[in-house]
């Protein structure tokens, strides 16, 4: 693969508030890249912080949240070869009669070795998805991704935005 890169590091920050409590909710968050120039995003790592789920007595509750380069229909994993990043958050309380235990689980946000990238976006936006479960209030997701814009030859961009639509 070729690229150029045409920008120092950047960060773009944003966020996300479950709809209604338990409801799946994705913003689409805009990158304004330039097909003309087959201009791609190269993500060096994502920073995603959730808001803990409720401690509710002998109820189990969970909130999860990703970044994924393409728009999904519910909240997925790194199984999922878009997803950049997810994390979850748990907290098992049935059969208990207090507020439970607390776990939570995060997968890699920044390369390992000489990767030098987790992931880059070819299309013009990337998306922030969210749902927790068991919760009475709606919670809330926050991711920062930090990457720099690059310039692609034609046919690595090509190739690169048709995985991408093809994948969504």
């Amino acid at each position: 693969m070729a690229f150029k890169k045409t920008s120092s590091e950047i960060q773009i920050s944003s966020g996300l508030t479950e709809t209604a409590p338990g409801v799946f909710t994705q913003l689409e968050i805009d990158l304004s890249l330039s097909p003309l120039d087959n201009e791609v995003f190269i993500v060096t790592a994502v920073d995603l912080d959730l808001q803990a789920p409720d401690a509710i007595a002998a109820t189990d509750t969970d909130f999860t949240a990703y970044v994924s380069s393409t728009s999904q229909t519910a909240t997925v994993g790194i199984d999922n070869s878009n997803v950049l990043t997810s994390s979850r958050k748990d907290i098992r309380a049935a059969g208990f009669v207090d507020g439970g235990v607390g776990f939570s689980q995060q997968s890699l946000t920044a390369p390992v070795g000489d990767l030098g990238y987790i992931g880059i976006i070819a299309t013009n936006n990337f998306f922030l998805g969210c749902q927790g479960n068991g919760n009475a209030v709606a919670k809330r997701a926050n991711c920062r991704v930090y990457g720099y814009r690059a310039k692609a030859d034609a046919a690595t961009y090509a190739a690169l935005v048709q995985s991408e639509v093809l994948s969504a």
